[in-house]
């Protein structure tokens, strides 16, 4: 069995991701630190976008793959 991936909202078809959403920064380490190096994602026509490394997928807001009322980030 498969977990789904994480997803996110975005009001912007530009969105950066470096893994660490979620992560607590305790202990001296930072949440970058225990992500991925950060990059610049595009939504496309199908309105959304899977980050690479993480799998997160980024929504637009009012785009094609959007069949949800959550808030924007």
């Amino acid at each position: 069995m498969t977990n789904a991936p994480e997803t996110s909202y975005s009001t912007s078809a530009k969105v950066c991701c470096d893994g660490a959403n979620g992560i607590r920064t305790t202990g001296g380490f930072t949440a970058a630190a225990l992500g991925h190096p950060r990059v610049w994602l595009e939504i496309d026509e199908k309105g959304y976008v899977d980050c690479g490394y993480c799998d997160h997928r980024f929504i637009l807001k009012g785009g094609p793959a959007d069949q949800s009322d959550s808030p924007a980030v």
